[in-house]
C-alpha cells in the first residue's frame, strides 16, 4: 500500500488591508437600525406649545457693592473692585458659584496701607474667612 503523505496545516494569517476594513465598516453601517430618538424628537416638535414668558426674578434686598478680582490663598485676602463705599465694621456677604458666606470687615487696605473706609471705584484688599473666586459678587448685608 502506498503511504499517505501527511499534509501540513498551514496557519492562515488574516490579511487586514484597508479595503477589507472599509467593506466591513460599510456593512455594519447598513445593518444598523434607525435611531428611535430622532422619531420621538420629531413628534415632540410638532406637539410643542409656545413657552410662557419667563417671570422676572424677585430682586434681593442686598445691594451689590463690589466684585472679587483676585484671591491670595496664603494670606487669605481678596482684592475687590468697589461699586459702592465700604468701611471697617460693615457686614458683607460674598456669593458666587461655589461661595456663599457672611462676615464682618476687620481689615481693609489699599496698596498695603490700612484704611478705615473706601470709596466707589477703588480696588481694596480685604481679609476673608473663606476662599473666594474671581467674579464672586460682594453684597452689603
Amino acid at each position: 500500500m502506498p503511504l499517505k503523505k501527511k499534509k501540513k496545516k498551514i496557519a492562515r494569517r488574516k490579511v487586514t488591508n484597508k479595503k477589507a476594513i472599509k467593506r466591513r465598516v460599510a456593512k455594519k453601517r447598513l445593518v444598523r437600525k434607525p435611531q428611535k430618538k430622532a422619531v420621538v424628537k420629531l413628534k415632540l416638535k410638532l406637539k410643542l406649545k409656545p413657552k410662557p414668558k419667563a417671570k422676572p426674578k424677585a430682586k434681593s434686598k442686598e445691594k451689590v457693592i463690589g466684585i472679587v478680582t483676585h484671591y491670595f490663598s496664603k494670606v487669605r485676602a481678596a482684592v475687590i473692585k468697589l461699586k459702592a463705599p465700604l468701611s471697617v465694621g460693615d457686614t458683607i456677604k460674598i456669593k458666587g458659584h461655589t461661595t456663599d458666606f457672611k462676615q464682618a470687615i476687620t481689615s481693609l487696605q489699599i496698596d498695603r496701607v490700612p484704611i478705615d473706609s473706601a470709596k466707589k471705584g477703588q480696588e481694596i484688599g480685604l481679609l476673608v474667612d473663606s476662599r473666594v473666586r474671581q467674579h464672586d459678587a460682594v453684597y452689603k448685608a
